[in-house]
């Protein structure tokens, strides 16, 4: 996965790698990954009823998200959780290593990205660099221009909560 640094290097956005072990769940990472300045994140890649629609949505970690008020408010048919298979074919990654960063290898633009307000009060992100044995820590600039450079850019919502 050496493509999402030579990306970051390449557009000059700046990051602190820290590795650990592999981490599947919230609980995991804050169990098993270091404290780390910035914005924890919880990331949900969903589909909409029909599975035309994908979503990377990112929240803060421990927002508990209601799916049927979400759908309402990307005005989207009923969300659900999009399959591993899904996950593959559009973001490129195995479950477990879901972040913004996953969207560098969504070249087609298929992924719609929407990033709670919440989250871009900080100065900083944490996220996956396409795998789930490091962390990333990268600025809220440098995400953008991140979103920017791939050609979804930043679209903030006020996530609903259940």
């Amino acid at each position: 996965m050496t493509e999402i640094y030579e990306f970051l290097d390449a557009n000059k956005i700046t990051y602190v790698r820290h590795d650990h072990p592999a981490v599947f769940t919230v609980e995991e990472s804050k169990r098993l990954s270091p404290e780390l300045e910035g914005a924890s994140t919880k990331n949900l890649f969903l589909r909409d009823k029909k599975g035309t629609r994908h979503f990377l949505v990112t929240v803060p970690e421990d927002k508990k998200v209601d799916l049927k008020l979400l759908s309402s408010a990307l005005d989207s048919s009923r969300l659900s959780f999009a399959s591993p298979e899904r996950l593959k074919t559009h973001l490129g990654i195995e479950p477990g290593s879901v972040s913004l960063l996953a969207v560098l290898n969504d070249t087609e633009n298929n992924v719609e990205v929407f990033i709670d307000q919440d989250i871009w009060q900080d100065d900083a992100i944490l996220c996956h660099p396409l795998v789930n044995t490091s962390t990333l820590v990268v600025s809220r600039d440098g995400m953008g221009n991140f979103l920017e450079k791939t050609g979804h850019g930043v679209r903030l919502i006020e996530v609903p909560v259940g």
